[in-house]
This record gives C-alpha cells, sequence and structure tokens, in this order.
C-alpha cells in the first residue's frame, strides 16, 4: 500500500527565491496548456491529450530557455495534473453530476509541485532537489518502505515535502470489534462505554476569527496591509484544522491499535449541515476525517473499517430490537424489555451489530420480528 510522509523544510533565500520561481513557472505552463485544449476543441474540434502536450515540452524549453530551470519530470507532472482534472470533468459528466470544468490557476492557486521518480534523495538532515539545492528538512519520524513521489508543497508562507511511499501492511491481531456513534455534544462513543470528547476547537477561536475577519474586511482591497490581515487570519484557519487533524490522529490510533473490526455510520454530511442549528457543531467536530484516519491506518495495519447504514441506529434497542422513539434531548435510552444505557452507545452497539450482520429479534407472542 502507499504511505505518505509530511515533513517541514527550510529553504535558504536562495533556494525559497527557486521554489518560488518554480511554482510560478509550473502555474504558467498549466495555464497554457489549459488554454491549448480549450482553444484546440472550441476553434478547431481537436482534442489534444496528454501525450500530445508532453511531445511539444522539448520544443517549449528552446522558445523559453527559463523552463530549463524547472526539472524535466516536474514539467510531464504537470500536464498529468492537467490530464486528470479534465478525466475528472469527463467522468462527472458521464455520472450526471455537477461537472466542473478545469480552471485557470491564480498566483494564489497553485502551491505545489511534483517529482514523480527521480530529481530528489533524502539524505539525513538534507533534501536534494534537482534544480535547486539540498534543502534543510525537519524529519521528525522514521521514513518506511521506497519513496516514490516527492510533493514540495506553500502554505501560508511555510514550505513542506510530502513523500509517498510504498510499504507493506503489518498486522496486529486482537480479535475484537467495535461500533463508534458519531456526534456533537461527544466526538465519538464506541460500543464499549468510551466517550471521546468533542474539543469544539473552532467554537473556542470564533472570537479571534471575527475579529481577524473584521479587519480584513476594512482593509483596502490589494493593498499590503490586507495582504497581511489575510496572512493572519489563514494561520490561525490552519492552527484550527491543524488541531483537529491532531485529535482525529489519537483517536483513530486508538482505535486500530485496540480492534480488528471498526464500524462507523455512513453519514450524509452534506445533508445534515444544511439543519442551521447544528451546521457549524458538524463541520467543527471533522466527522470525516476521523473516519478517514481510521481507514488508512486501519489499511496498514491489516484491520477493517465498515460504515453502515445508520437508519434507526439511535431509536432502535440492541439487546431486543425493538423500536423506541426519541427525541434528540432524550439522553438515555430506556426498553420495556429491562435494557436502560445511554442513548449514544445504544447507537454504537447498534451500528456494530450491522458491521457484523448480527439481527437482533424480537418475539412478540407466537410471531417472531427479525429488525434491522
Amino acid at each position: 500500500m502507499m504511505k505518505s510522509y509530511k515533513f517541514k523544510i527550510e529553504p535558504n533565500r536562495v533556494q525559497m527565491e527557486r521554489i518560488e520561481t518554480t511554482l510560478n513557472l509550473c502555474r504558467w505552463l498549466y495555464n497554457t496548456a489549459l488554454e491549448q485544449r480549450k482553444f484546440s476543441y472550441e476553434k478547431r474540434g481537436i482534442s489534444v491529450n496528454y501525450n500530445m502536450q508532453q511531445n511539444e515540452l522539448p520544443r517549449l524549453k528552446k522558445e523559453f530557455p527559463e523552463f530549463k530551470q524547472v526539472q524535466s519530470q516536474v514539467l510531464q507532472d504537470i500536464l498529468r495534473r492537467l490530464d486528470k482534472a479534465f478525466k475528472g470533468f469527463f467522468r462527472r459528466i458521464k455520472a450526471g453530476e455537477k461537472a466542473g470544468y478545469p480552471r485557470f490557476q491564480g498566483k494564489n492557486r497553485y502551491d505545489s509541485f511534483t517529482y514523480p521518480q527521480s530529481g530528489f534523495s533524502l539524505d539525513g538532515k538534507y533534501l536534494k532537489l534537482s534544480k535547486i539545492g539540498n534543502v534543510r528538512i525537519k524529519c521528525h519520524r522514521q521514513v518506511e518502505g521506497k519513496i516514490k513521489t516527492c510533493t514540495i508543497i506553500r502554505k501560508n508562507g511555510k514550505y513542506y515535502a510530502c513523500f509517498s511511499c510504498e510499504i507493506e501492511t503489518i498486522t496486529h491481531s486482537t480479535g475484537k470489534q467495535v461500533g463508534v456513534d458519531l456526534g456533537v455534544r461527544h466526538l465519538a462513543i464506541t460500543s464499549d462505554g468510551e466517550f471521546f470528547e468533542h474539543p469544539k476547537y473552532f467554537r473556542k477561536s470564533e472570537r479571534k476569527l471575527k475579529r481577524l475577519q473584521r479587519i480584513v474586511s476594512k482593509r483596502k482591497k490589494g493593498s499590503n496591509r490586507r495582504r497581511k490581515a489575510v496572512a493572519l487570519l489563514a494561520k490561525l484557519h490552519e492552527y484550527i484544522a491543524n488541531q483537529r487533524k491532531d485529535i482525529a490522529h489519537k483517536i483513530s490510533r486508538y482505535l486500530v491499535d485496540r480492534y480488528d473490526l471498526i464500524a462507523f455510520e455512513d453519514l450524509n454530511i452534506k445533508g445534515m449541515v444544511l439543519n442551521h442549528k447544528l451546521a457549524k457543531s458538524i463541520v467543527d467536530a471533522g466527522w470525516n476525517q476521523l473516519v478517514q484516519f481510521t481507514s488508512y491506518k486501519a489499511e496498514y495495519a491489516g484491520k477493517q473499517v465498515i460504515q453502515v447504514d445508520p437508519y434507526n441506529t439511535s431509536q432502535a434497542c440492541s439487546k431486543c430490537g425493538q423500536i423506541v422513539k426519541k427525541e434528540r434531548k432524550d439522553r438515555v435510552h430506556s426498553c420495556s424489555c429491562g435494557y436502560t444505557e445511554d442513548r449514544d452507545v445504544n447507537a454504537a452497539r447498534n451500528i456494530l451489530h450491522k458491521a457484523v450482520g448480527h439481527v437482533p429479534t424480537l418475539k412478540c407472542g407466537q410471531l417472531e420480528l427479525n429488525l434491522i
């Protein structure tokens, strides 16, 4: 399987200028290639593909010598990125979804370039990058497997190196299974009765965000003061996102280390955020991120993550299967069969039952009903 590692790099002034020059040239090539495809199809009825554009790169370097500052495979990867955007566009059209035609990239929208095979090497505290130099890198953990690609990313004035590595899965079985109910009061509740608190990082930083947003709105567009205010606002948003990632990593690691099968609800989050009373709390929770982090960690550990239909998981009794109607304010599940439990723990157990194919049976006199 593939696993990614992200490290901060600290280029010096000259290296920083080379990275910025590379990003600008990559953006220029992306926009030019997009314009070529658009013009050829609209004016001449010719569909330009990746191979046609790649074959023109040698001639491009002769006419524009500045492109010799960029490693050749980096230029090829830009055209692959554009080709991938068009394939996604046509796939969405075929599926009847909102298409989203590939857009031209502005100065602040193109922030990465990739060495797909060669042109880079990791040597201790330094990352050797072709056409850029030996850049100091902070490797805070050991890189496992064979490095396949290296992507340089610019974000909020900082630079990062992201390695995609091919590794083998490592299996460590525990023989345990768990269902996880996601919520806004608690971020996650397990079928074993464990509660993970919802830190509400966005809520805690909301006053700071509002203050910075007001400052941005008062600044004149295009001014240096507005640019600085936007940078401060972006840093705060990045800080909140990193806090949310941190708690998702910790919970997902805890679950994967202790269970072989982890079951989540397959929630329609896009539909749920239409409820304006809960939208902010749902987005702040980052449920989808938690499921994604748990999924890739489980795949690496040779374990399984299953998402099940959430229908009636909160209303059904996990002991006998009877439907016990509850409002959102009711926090305790109490069934006529005598089973009493926290509402969310009961829901987590129903999620686990669905994941393992267990169907609780309710007997009503001589009648036996199977309830899912």
